[in-house]
Formats: C-alpha cells, sequence, structure tokens
C-alpha cells in the first residue's frame, strides 16, 4: 500500500507498490538519484525508473509513464519535474519538495564551484586548455541531441516544416524564442481543427475535480515563493545585475519548453549582446561545465547568472554577487517546476488526452528542433572560427535578414579536429557524454601545450 497522504491526488493514484517508503527512505533514494544524475535527462529519467519502479517498486508501470508524459509536456527540467512528482505522490507536497531539491542542489553545488574556480581562473593556461576542448566536445553533444530529438518529434511533412520555419525565423531574423514558441503552438492548434479526429479516438479525462480553492490557494501560494526576491532585489541592490538576473530568468523558466538546448541559443544571444554578462565563448563554457556535473543541464543558468553577479556586483564582494547571482538564477528558473506539479496537474492531467492541446504541445516540440538546430549552427561557428561577424542580405525594415558569416582566416583547425573526434566518439563508438568530454578536454590540453 502507498504512504498516506491527505493530499487529492493519493485518493486517485492508484499506486501499485509492494513497498511503502518512509519519508527518511525516500529522501536517501533522491539524495542517491541526486548525485548519480549525470548524462541528461533521459539517463536521468531512466536512473529514476530504475530505483523508484524497479529496485524500490514504490509505484508500478504505467504510474510512471503517467507522471512521464505529463512532465514532458510542461516547461523546464521535465525530470526535476518528475522527481517531484513521484515525491509528491508517494509523500504529499513535503515529499514532493525535498524530492525536487534533491534532484537539483547536489548539481547546483558543483556549478557554482566550478564557476567560481572558472571566474578566478580562466585566463590561466590549464583552464583555457581544459575548455577549450570541452567546447569543441560540447557541439558534438548538441550535435546529437538534433538527431535525438528530430526523429521523436518531426514524423510528419507538417512538423518538419514547422522545425524548418523555426530555425528561419532565428538564424535568419533573430525573432525572439518565446514568440517562435507561441506562433508554432498557435499553428499547431489551428491545423489540428482542420484535421478530422480519428475513427474511435477517445478523451481521457480524470473523473474526479480537485478543490478548487484549495489549488487556487497552492497556486498563489508557489507563485509567491517564486517571486518574493524580486522587490527585495530591487530595493536593496539596484545597482548590481541581481534584479536582472532574476527577471530575465522568470521569463525563461515559461517558455522552457524542450529542455536547456531549447533556450540556450536565445538565453547566450541576450546575456552576451543585451547585457554583456558573457562572451559569445563563455556561453560554450558553461555548457561543457553543466554536461560534466549532475542534474538538469539547464543549471547553465546558474553559472550565467553567477557570472553577471560577478561582474555586476555593485558594493558587494565578487564572489558574493557571483554565488548570489547563480542561486537567484536556480531560484527563478526550478521553483516553477513546484507551481505546475503542486496547482496545475491536477487540472492538467484531465485534459492529457484533448486532440487540440496534444497538437500544440507537439507542434511547439516541432519548432524546438529548429531552435536546437540553430544553436548547433550558432555553437559550431563560434567553436571553429575566432571570429564572427553578422552580415545583413536583405533589409525588410522592422525585420533584417542577416546570418552570422565566420571569417575564414579564423579558422581553429584544433578545435575543428578535435569537434570530429569528439563526433566520432559519440556516434560511432557510443561512449557517453562523460567519457567523451574527458578525452576531449585532455585532447584540449594536449593542443594548447603540446602543439
Amino acid at each position: 500500500m502507498p504512504a498516506k497522504s491527505t493530499d487529492i491526488h493519493a485518493t486517485e493514484a492508484s499506486i501499485d507498490a509492494s513497498v511503502s517508503p518512509t519519508f527518511p527512505e525516500l529522501v536517501s533514494a533522491f539524495a542517491r538519484i541526486g548525485l548519480m544524475s549525470f548524462g541528461g535527462p533521459a539517463a536521468q529519467i531512466a536512473l529514476m525508473h530504475k530505483i523508484c519502479v524497479e529496485e524500490k517498486r514504490w509505484i508500478n508501470e504505467d504510474r510512471y509513464l503517467h507522471a512521464l508524459n505529463y512532465c514532458m509536456l510542461l516547461p523546464g527540467p521535465e525530470a526535476q519535474q518528475l522527481a517531484t512528482y513521484i515525491g509528491w505522490l508517494l509523500h504529499g507536497v513535503r515529499g514532493g519538495i525535498v524530492a525536487g531539491l534533491l534532484f537539483v542542489l547536489p548539481g547546483l553545488a558543483v556549478i557554482l564551484g566550478l564557476s567560481t574556480l572558472y571566474a578566478l581562473y580562466q585566463d590561466t593556461g590549464l583552464v583555457a586548455g581544459l575548455f577549450f576542448g570541452l567546447k569543441a566536445a560540447v557541439l558534438a553533444v548538441v550535435v546529437e541531441a538534433v538527431i535525438r530529438i528530430g526523429k521523436r518529434a518531426l514524423k510528419t511533412g507538417f512538423h518538419r516544416g514547422l522545425a524548418a520555419a523555426a530555425f528561419i525565423s532565428l538564424f535568419f531574423f533573430s525573432l525572439p524564442f518565446p514568440l517562435v514558441v507561441l506562433a508554432a503552438a498557435a499553428i499547431g492548434l489551428v491545423h489540428a481543427r482542420g484535421v478530422p479526429s480519428a475513427a474511435g479516438e477517445i478523451v481521457e479525462e480524470v473523473s474526479a475535480r480537485p478543490p478548487l480553492l484549495r489549488q487556487l490557494a497552492a497556486l498563489l501560494f508557489w507563485i509567491g515563493v517564486w517571486l518574493a526576491p524580486l522587490p527585495i532585489l530591487w530595493l536593496t541592490l539596484p545597482e548590481t545585475a541581481l534584479p536582472e538576473v532574476q527577471t530575465f530568468f522568470s521569463k525563461m523558466a515559461l517558455v522552457t519548453f524542450g529542455g536547456a538546448y531549447a533556450v540556450l541559443a536565445y538565453v547566450a544571444q541576450v546575456a552576451v549582446d543585451h547585457y554583456a554578462w558573457l562572451k559569445p565563448g563563455e556561453m560554450l563554457d558553461g555548457l561543457a561545465l553543466a554536461e560534466t556535473t549532475p542534474g538538469p543541464l539547464v543549471l547553465v543558468l546558474s553559472y550565467v547568472g553567477f557570472l553577471a553577479g560577478f561582474r555586476q556586483s555593485g558594493a558587494l564582494d565578487p564572489l558574493v554577487g557571483g554565488l548570489l547571482g547563480g542561486l537567484i538564477a536556480a531560484w527563478a528558473t526550478f521553483i516553477p517546476s513546484f507551481i505546475w506539479i503542486f496547482a496545475g496537474a491536477p487540472y492538467i492531467e484531465r485534459l492529457r488526452g484533448n486532440r487540440l492541446l496534444s497538437a500544440a504541445l507537439s507542434a511547439i516540440t516541432a519548432a524546438v528542433v529548429g531552435v536546437i538546430l540553430n544553436l548547433a549552427v550558432w555553437f559550431a561557428l563560434h567553436v571553429v572560427f575566432t571570429r564572427v561577424e553578422p552580415v545583413d542580405l536583405v533589409n525588410l525594415g522592422p525585420l533584417t535578414l542577416s546570418v552570422p558569416q565566420p571569417v575564414w582566416s579564423s579558422l581553429d583547425w584544433q578545435a575543428l579536429v578535435i569537434a570530429v573526434i569528439s563526433a566520432v566518439m559519440i556516434f560511432r563508438f557510443h561512449l557517453g557524454i562523460g567519457k567523451t568530454l574527458l578525452i576531449s578536454g585532455a585532447l584540449g590540453l594536449a593542443a594548447r601545450f603540446l602543439l
């Protein structure tokens, strides 16, 4: 029998578990998951399945997949949302909070430590050589993500067209990422309305309706928790980058469909060109750092927040500003996951089988493939070439058709060779991300010190 809970979900979940986890057992298991969650969302989801379904037998296969499918529809890190969902299912709100936090905290501690070392010592030869190799490896990882997600999402000509349109909108016209996502959802909805329903199609709904006032109170509470730092930062530290960090990453948390890869190009563009928190190549360094740490890849945003707080710290000590920036970025990014689970899940689950909603979300997923392809091209140009300059092709008034064009004389053949070797390790020999990054880092060190 499952653990008792006063939450409505516990009475409806129909959990078929042979072992009832105590709260300390839940804490121990998710601490273990948080420390071992390397390799991106696919590996993290598989790890949770192994521990929670196969080893512990806390929930059955159907309930696990039900939770996973719901989390895949939400913006934000789906693996952390799944951890929160499972904790919530087993021990109510406190279980969800602990499971969600333990999934993130180990990686957050590591990324803040690495960001500190990076901010202080990135100009040294050892660190520069290491990250030179990691950048090239990350390029291969991003290309692999384009292929993997594309195979899953682009099953029709309509979805392939959406992906192409998203890429063109971002790469050639530099349209805002949120606009591309919203347009894709609208197009998917309109397209679904014009396609007749399949014969025998069943719309799945949950019959029990959750208490409206209780869910509204939960929604308002978690929104208040999420936004609470913002007025404090604007009132006490307006001369630092911290208020803008909270504001920017709070916006990002609402549109991060498709995981970290989907928004990195947009975040890099804004952080480099608008706020001047980072230099172009430094986003690649941050992605390489995040790839080597446990937890969601979107922890790279804490690296961005750290550098923003470190470089625009006002009267604060730069390290204090950096640590606050990293923590604030994490807060703005991960707290919404608790909102979706604690307040939204009972209502959204009622519409899981709704044809129009599914069509809109599948259109977003298709557009995300184009977004990630744009990220891959952007990264490739900045890895292989040391100089990339925008070139306007056509001026259409409010929209200017332009492309980033590399300066061919700035080709870095060492980076190109390491990127090709990394691609061979991933695509031909199927090495994991950890091994690929380790070898590429060593090659980067050798390139800088031996060649």
